[in-house]
């Protein structure tokens, strides 16, 4: 886990996701928080994670999500090397 992202701020602002309890609720939130552009980047960082898990190539996740190659191989990193947190939601979200 990354160190430099724990702070207060951080921590408050995780505390307020969880505190959200339904998709509307999320909607909501999201949109006051982040930019359109913020928001459709980190959706998009989500999808080419679920395609790499289903083994796509990076030329058709490029191709259905219009991500660069320089995204699809940060979030491939994050997938491979990272903290486990992609796996955690699409394990949970398996089993439901």
């Amino acid at each position: 886990m990354n160190k430099k992202i724990h702070t207060d701020a951080v921590e408050q602002l995780f505390e307020a996701i969880l505190s959200l309890e339904n998709k509307e609720e999320c909607y909501n939130f999201f949109e006051d928080l982040c930019t359109i552009n913020e928001l459709l980047s980190l959706s998009q960082r989500y999808e080419v994670a679920a395609m790499l898990k289903n083994k796509q190539t990076y030329l058709e996740i490029a191709d259905k999500t219009g991500a660069s190659t320089a995204t699809i191989s940060r979030v491939n990193r994050s997938l491979n090397y990272g903290n486990d947190g992609y796996e955690l939601v699409f394990d949970r979200l398996n089993k439901q």
